[in-house]
């Protein structure tokens, strides 16, 4: 019989077991032999401010000139731009902003239980600028996400560019339990094509021997530190054995234990009820050293000596500190599948439906939570360690593409400069994935992935979403401005509007396919 972890795992992640693969590409204009985007005003995610109007040579689908052509306000004088070759494009932004394409960290490709398939998924991440994810332990398959890994990089489908985590032990016949077992089974991971692996734990003796086996095949790592082996292994211990990312929290407010080495459960958890799980959860950064404290500061000095990332995903837990926003979010009528509605419902048994009985209690002590989980994340930004952007959607009212925006809001929350947002969200990425030679900034060289949005998203990260965000206009008039315009992978221009429009199509299709279904709040008649 396999063991304990192995059936946490498999039973949370089967419930995304294999979905309808992505359709023929049938969107997007390019590549071109040269595509001239003129007139932006340019955030390259280098850290540097904005500057514009700035005109963009592309080649194929290389970055092969960037030129200031003027001055805001000025008209921009024609001979100083560069000039359109023989079968190129010109794409006209003036006035708008371009950044990097977006990285999500955190990218589970939808799920049967969800209702959510890989085009419904893959066109809500597009249709947000994000034109990389991570897809952390390939709850399809390894062999269905290559397929579609593939199929991305040669831009036969409309997807971000995929890299494939597996959770670790996929695949194995027999539960691993032995630091042999382990090594095997890293290097056969390896070899069926993998990018990396996701761990949520196992005995030390076993993490110890997946992750140094991994670090020397060059592959990258990310965990969850789940309670069910915590206690005993925490960030701290798989930084140091090679782990290259950490996901969520766990782990860390283990390793800043200064009066105590286990949570403090109460007698009747079980961590198999969630409402257990995710209630008690919010009580742990409180039982953590304080800010400032010994304790605190080295943990996070060990954790920037040896360049660890943390991928914190506050939006997937933000609905334990509020959850009527979480569930009232206004895109959930238009853009939430009807099934995948229906799976965040109260619930115990489908995963992140924990509403058993949860309050004013819980949602404060959540808050509490955040605001002390934040402290440490913005604190570990400002000493120079790495924090990136990954939103874990499909669970707890979190929706594909939106809860990725509401992430990068979060950080802003958490004292990020929105430039400081921006990096962490492309460049910060594309480093943690070992692809900041070609991603993650808008630097001659690297690959043509971008969002353009024509509104400025340093003033106010609503605009990204794709409802946009509320404004009046001058004849008092309550209006919607931004969503993003443009999204451009390799040199393929994507109208994103379109894209989310797609979504609303395939929503209404499966509501008239349910004539019966109605959309309502938990409990509501």
């Amino acid at each position: 019989m396999k063991n304990l972890l192995f059936l946490i795992v498999f039973s949370v992640f089967t419930l995304q077991a294999q979905v309808k693969k992505a359709p023929p590409r049938a969107e997007g204009d390019g590549p071109w032999p040269q595509l001239i985007i003129r007139g932006v005003t340019l955030v390259n995610s280098t850290g540097a401010p904005p500057i514009g109007p700035v005109d963009i040579v592309i080649e194929k689908n290389r970055i092969k000139d960037i030129d200031v052509v003027g001055f805001p306000g000025v008209p921009i004088d024609s001979s100083r731009r560069p000039k359109l070759k023989a079968g190129g494009k010109e794409l006209d932004c003036s006035g708008m902003y371009l950044m990097p394409g977006f990285v999500d960290m955190h990218g589970h490709i939808g799920g049967r239980s969800q209702g959510a398939d890989a085009e419904y998924v893959f066109k809500l991440w597009m249709g947000h600028g994000i034109t990389t994810i991570r897809d952390p332990s390939a709850g399809n398959g390894l062999d269905w996400v290559l397929d579609q890994k593939k199929k991305s990089a040669a831009n036969e489908i409309t997807a971000p560019r995929i890299l494939a985590y597996t959770s670790f032990g996929m695949g194995s016949e027999e539960p691993i339990a032995t630091a042999e077992q382990a090594r095997a089974w890293v290097r056969k991971n390896k070899e069926r094509g993998a990018d990396g692996i996701k761990f949520f734990g196992a005995s030390p003796e076993v993490m110890f021997a997946a992750l140094d086996e991994n670090k020397k095949l060059g592959l990258r790592s990310a965990c969850h530190h789940a309670q069910m082996d915590v206690g005993r292994w925490n960030v701290v211990k798989s930084a140091k054995a090679g782990l290259t990312s950490m996901e969520h929290w766990y782990g860390l407010p283990e390793a800043l234990f200064d009066d105590k080495t286990v949570q403090n459960y109460p007698p009747q958890y079980n961590y198999q009820n969630e409402g257990d799980r995710f209630g008690e959860a919010g009580r742990l950064w409180k039982q953590a050293a304080k800010p400032n404290s010994p304790r605190w500061n080295a943990v996070m000095d060990t954790l920037l000596k040896l360049d660890f990332t943390i991928d914190p995903t506050f939006n997937i837990y933000e609905a334990n500190r509020d959850v009527m926003r979480a569930r009232t979010a206004e895109w959930h009528p238009l853009y939430t599948m009807p099934k995948l509605w229906q799976f965040y419902q109260p619930s115990r048994i489908s995963h992140g439906s924990h509403w058993h009985k949860w309050g004013t209690e819980q949602e404060v002590n959540w808050r509490e939570n955040y605001l002390i989980w934040m402290q440490f994340v913005n604190e570990y930004k400002n000493r120079g360690g790495r924090v990136t952007t990954g939103s874990d959607s499909g669970f707890i009212f979190q929706l594909y593409g939106f809860a990725y925006i509401r992430e990068l809001e979060l950080l802003r929350e958490a004292g990020f400069h929105p430039l400081e947002i921006i990096r962490s969200a492309t460049l910060h990425g594309a480093e943690a994935l070992g692809l900041d030679k070609d991603l993650g900034s808008v630097e001659v060289g690297k690959l043509a992935d971008f969002v353009i949005i024509d509104q400025n998203p340093l003033e106010n990260l609503q605009v990204l979403y794709g409802t946009g965000a509320i404004k009046l206009d001058d004849n008092n008039e309550v209006i919607r401005v931004g969503g993003v315009k443009y999204t451009v992978k390799d040199g393929i221009v994507y109208d994103a509007k379109k894209l989310l429009e797609d979504v609303r199509k395939m929503v209404e299709k499966e509501k008239a396919d349910n004539p019966k279904w109605q959309f309502k709040q938990p409990g509501m008649k």
